[in-house]
């Protein structure tokens, strides 16, 4: 019996020390490669094709649900005529809707406050491509029922981030390798190879405008609300080693 388990024993140092033997063969040899790390950032400049504008209808009333139905009617009808606009419906959408009670102050603080009103707030988003219609969509859900446009942002729609993402990156080697020959040549080396690449994330800045958008009125008249888009840049960046002799 003892010598059944000596040998069980040694079978498995036996087994072990292959084991670990392979497990030290397979360690990766340092790299005698001598290399050249740089860097490269590419940017374009486009004018963007999205317009992300959140409006709110805000109602108040001493009754609750007054104030609800209220706001419900005036949403309503905000979202009838944006629809009537030619905005499908899935580029509308709900993204907050609060019932709050407003209470007078009290200084007394074991006494329950009395409620002044309720006031009811929602919230609707508007993903509009044609970014040349912000404005007039903006006037359209103020003359609607929309009381405040809270958040107004111009960006890029995620087809035209992923193209100008393409054409920033090829902007980005060129200037990496730019810098790599003129390194290289100043060593009197030669660039014989790539070691390694890595990619960095884009970036594609959202332009804000939080200004409260109203119908503005001259000589009588609707004056519809100017919307300068502007321009956008989106850059990419990469790390590239570059092999030398």
């Amino acid at each position: 019996m003892r010598g059944k388990i000596a040998f069980l024993g040694i079978a498995l140092m036996v087994l072990c020390a292959a084991v670990i033997g392979n497990v030290t063969a397979q360690l990766p040899e340092e790299s005698n490669d001598k290399l050249i790390h740089v860097s490269g950032t590419g940017k374009v400049t486009t004018t963007p094709d999205l317009a992300i504008i959140v409006l709110s209808v805000e109602t108040e009333n001493a009754d609750a649900k007054i104030a609800q139905q209220q706001n419900a009617q005036k949403m309503d009808a905000v979202v009838s005529a944006l629809k009537g606009a030619g905005i499908p419906a899935k580029d509308l959408r709900t993204t907050g809707y609060t019932i709050i009670p407003v209470t007078e102050q009290n200084d007394k603080p074991l006494v329950s406050a009395k409620i002044r009103f309720y006031r009811v707030i929602n919230n609707l988003e508007v993903r509009l491509d044609a970014v040349d219609r912000t404005g007039e969509i903006i006037d359209l859900a103020v003359a609607s029922g929309a009381n405040r446009v809270d958040r107004l942002s111009l960006t890029l729609s995620d087809a035209k981030q992923q193209e100008l993402r393409s054409e920033a990156l090829t902007a980005a080697v060129a200037q990496a390798q730019g810098d790599a020959d003129a390194v290289a040549a100043a060593l009197g080396k030669t660039i014989i190879d790539v070691k390694e690449v890595n990619v960095g994330n884009s970036y594609v800045p959202m332009l804000y405008d939080n200004r409260y958008a109203a119908m503005e009125k001259a000589g009588g008249a609707a004056v519809p609300t100017p919307i300068e888009v502007g321009e956008i840049d989106v850059t990419a960046s990469v790390s590239i080693a570059y092999v030398i002799t």
